[in-house]
């Protein structure tokens, strides 16, 4: 006799018509997918009854291919053919690669993002690899379940830049997945611990992954659960320590990795010493380089030595997020610790010294650092597919780095500052720079300096068809939407006519390797700098726009002015103009000043002239 699920009317969806949704983590090392089963969230293991899946995929000569633990373990004798570690490569040129020429990979440059060419199946895309690793987490998934997923909650690094979001969207889909939302990955750990421990206030996310690291300081206040600020790498994680070991293991041992075996064995065996110094204080670095097994004993002081600058980037960027959101460390109630790496000792001995070692509990570690971000996923993908109770759950999620468009004279106008809660739409009124213009040109850039070429550039569109009007009359009104995803669309309207354009932005790059933190630490090293800069450039501007709209009223009235009147206006429009190539701001506005009181009579005059033509043959009654 078949069981039937009953429930009391009004506990929610149709027990028979329930929405199977997952939360997944999407890992540079592993990967795990995580649902609510018997009301619990839980990871999902597979066949073996390992909740881990390796973030690797091997591709074979029959077309083939073998995913997770099998790939790992042919990673050293075929590993051209063996992509590991492919989520640092999401969304990236080549270019944007740093060490690129120290991985055992042939990378070709495609106009959207790298490729990495594989001798038994050709070029493969991260967006391909990724497909396949979470084409194997649905496929775990619907076999425990038994049933299609209505859809998934993925989780990314908050830093991921919209390219990257986008490129996490796209092998989703690839996989067969209905992406019901993107959330940051110290967002959905803040949702696990602060559910799971029924814990409210302030809490910062130490996140320190295989490839990215992260730090999020999260108000929790009964199921809500807000993003006070953001900040972090998206290129620095555990691998960065594996390559620094083994490159010190090589030059210790005195051999060189000339092969792409010999490169990956060194990797190899940098990753498994570093895991075991967690426990033990030395051990043996062992790999087979050329023809034979070299071995290198490694101490955790050594190895502590080699990631102490990497942990040091880390602490720089806790120290910013607290000065963004300006609160002291005393403030802090707790930090939960996410990601593999912060299983290092130095790693969690560097956080508590920082948020003080007085109260050595404020470091959470009591959470599994594997687990913590696919749990609070599976939560989230619950709540979404209508599961979870009215107001159970609301996750407020901020945007990373600012978002505007370039004006006049090079210069970024922000219109979404950096931090602010998303979804978000922000709208800003822009005007023509010369008379009669009929078109602009939007530019729109990501970053924390005033000028465009220190920001980066994410899309171009124009607006066409505005109206012929006088300089300054038009007024195009630019709004920036930005989704639950992070994901960016912009649109601009004239106001008068209605004409509108828009564009959503689907950048085919990613943000090079340090720049969102070199932007925001730029932005702060450089404030003075861009200041006086930007004085200069709106002062400039100014004069331009000045002296163009002089010698428009001289051609259209010129007949105003005496011989002498017009030659002086001259001389100040050659001044103005003269200044304007100079680099002294103060020179420049003192021109523009005088331009602007030698043209008073001449503008009296114009207006003069303008009423009497409004007047003529008119009666006084009629006025």
């Amino acid at each position: 006799m078949a069981l039937l699920q009953i429930s009391e009317p009004g506990a929610g969806p149709d027990p028979h018509q329930r929405r199977v949704a997952v939360g997944i983590d999407l890992g540079t090392t592993h990967s795990l997918v995580a649902a609510i089963r018997h009301g619990l969230p839980e990871c999902l293991p597979d066949a073996a009854g390992r909740v881990l899946l390796p973030s690797a995929v091997r591709y074979l000569e029959d077309g083939k291919r073998v995913i997770g633990y099998s790939a790992l373990a042919a990673q050293a004798e075929d590993p051209e053919n063996t992509i590991v570690s492919v989520k640092r490569l999401m969304g990236r040129r080549l270019a944007d690669i740093a060490g690129g020429d120290k991985l055992p990979y042939r990378f070709v440059d495609g106009p959207g993002m790298v490729a990495i060419a594989t001798p038994v199946a050709g070029e493969k895309t991260p967006v391909e690899v990724s497909a396949e690793i979470l084409a194997a987490l649905r496929q775990r998934a619907e076999d425990t379940f038994d049933a299609e997923l209505y859809g998934a909650v993925i989780t990314v690094p908050a830093y991921f830049d919209d390219a990257q979001r986008q490129a996490t969207k796209d092998a989703a889909r690839l996989a067969g997945l209905e992406v019901l939302r993107l959330i940051s990955e110290p967002t959905a750990a803040a949702v696990a611990y602060g559910l799971d421990h029924g814990a409210e206030g302030l809490y910062a996310v130490y996140d320190l992954g295989g490839g990215t690291f992260d730090i999020s300081l999260l108000r929790l206040t009964r199921g809500v659960f807000e993003v006070v600020a953001t900040g972090g790498d998206a290129a620095l994680g555990g691998d960065d320590i594996d390559q620094a070991l083994a490159e010190w293991a090589l030059a210790r041992a005195g051999v060189a990795a000339r092969t792409a075996q010999d490169r990956r064995a060194a990797l190899v065996a940098a990753r498994s010493a570093k895991e075991a110094l967690s426990a033990a204080a030395s051990v043996p670095w062992r790999a087979t380089i050329g023809e034979g097994i070299v071995e290198v004993t490694v101490t955790r002081a050594e190895l502590e030595a080699l990631a102490r600058p990497y942990v040091e980037r880390t602490l720089r960027e806790v120290r910013r997020v607290l000065r963004d959101a300006r609160v002291e460390r005393d403030h802090v109630q707790g930090v939960v610790m996410v990601g593999g790496s912060t299983r290092m000792p130095l790693v969690r001995e560097a956080v508590r010294d920082l948020f003080g070692a007085q109260w050595p509990g404020r470091v959470l570690t009591n959470v599994n650092p594997d687990e913590v971000v696919a749990i609070g996923a599976a939560l989230q993908a619950h709540s979404l597919a209508g599961h979870g109770r009215e107001g159970e759950l609301l996750l407020l999620d901020v945007i990373a780095l600012s978002l505007g468009i370039e004006t006049m004279g090079g210069l970024v106008e922000r219109i979404v500052e950096r931090n602010t809660t998303i979804p978000v739409a922000k709208a800003q009124d822009f005007t023509t720079f010369k008379d009669g213009q009929t078109a602009m040109a939007i530019h729109v850039v990501q970053g924390e300096r005033d000028r465009v070429e220190d920001c980066r550039s994410l899309a171009r569109f124009e607006l066409r068809g505005i109206p012929p009007m006088a300089a300054g009359a038009a007024r195009i009104r630019v709004t920036f939407q930005v989704d639950a995803d992070g994901l960016l669309s912009v649109s601009a309207r004239e106001l008068g006519s209605g004409v509108e354009a828009a564009v959503s932005v689907k950048p085919s790059y990613g943000l090079a390797d340090d720049d969102i933190a070199r932007m925001l630490r730029e932005g702060f090293a450089n404030a003075e700098g861009d200041m006086a800069a930007r004085s200069l450039r709106e002062a400039r501007v100014e004069a331009e726009r000045l002296v163009l709209a002089t010698r428009s009223a001289i051609a259209a009235d010129g007949a105003l002015l005496q011989a002498a009147e017009r030659a002086e206006i001259e001389q100040l429009m050659a001044e103005a103009l003269h200044r304007a190539e100079g680099t002294d701001a103060q020179a420049i506005e003192a021109a523009v000043k005088a331009l602007a009181a030698g043209t008073e009579a001449f503008a009296a005059a114009r207006m003069n002239q303008g009423i009497r033509r409004a007047l003529a043959g008119k009666r006084l009654e009629e006025v």
